[in-house]
């Protein structure tokens, strides 16, 4: 998993480890900041954690290399980003293992500098009815990567930001389990940007 803040998303996929409902196993945690609160969820669960700063590397690049290296050393068959904020070029051998999850509904408030609660300040401020999160495959662009699953909420006329963003989190909460559950089913197909899954 790659994170960068908080780690609510990461703690989310421990608890659902934890209890059964989702059969994976999370070899190995990165960070790109040294204060990420994920890190203490990590540590707290025994998971292996790597730090791996931007500031120290001279491009995208090198930066992208030092991250999938460290990933390809815990031999992962989904690269999960949660929560990740640093842009990285995805090597060959990942194309279609790294997934991602946004807080709307993509193609709509999403793109470079759509994080966080902007995304949801935003949609505020557009007086958009709906929002919701998207699970997409991660490509060479920002929130582009075909969408996977999408869960919709509700947008209430006396929501803020922090209202907005604790519904669409709750959302975040089953539909990236659930995502996951499809991948590891092996069941998933993919034709240009629609992603289906097959029929037992």
């Amino acid at each position: 998993m790659l994170i960068s803040g908080g780690g609510t998303t990461l703690k989310n996929l421990i608890a659902q480890i934890g209890a059964a409902s989702l059969d994976a196993r999370i070899e190995l945690v990165v960070s790109s900041n040294p204060a990420a609160g994920g890190l203490g969820f990590a540590q707290a669960a025994g998971i292996p954690t790597a730090l791996i700063e931007r500031k120290n590397f001279a491009s995208v690049g090198d930066y992208s290399q030092a991250v999938f290296d460290a990933c390809r050393g815990a031999t992962p068959d989904v690269l999960v980003m949660a929560g990740f904020l640093k842009f990285v070029v995805i090597p060959a051998d990942f194309e279609w293992r790294v997934v991602n999850i946004h807080p709307a509904l993509i193609p709509a408030f999403c793109g470079k500098g759509f994080y966080g609660r902007r995304v949801h300040e935003a949609v505020l401020e557009y007086g958009a009815k709906l929002s919701g999160c998207t699970v997409h495959f991660v490509d060479n662009q920002y929130d582009h990567g075909p969408i996977i699953l999408q869960r919709v909420v509700p947008v209430l006329d006396d929501d803020t930001p922090d209202l907005l963003a604790a519904r669409v989190f709750d959302a975040e909460c089953e539909a990236y389990p659930e995502a996951l559950r499809w991948i590891a089913s092996g069941r998933l197909r993919a034709a240009g940007r629609r992603v289906g899954r097959r029929k037992e």
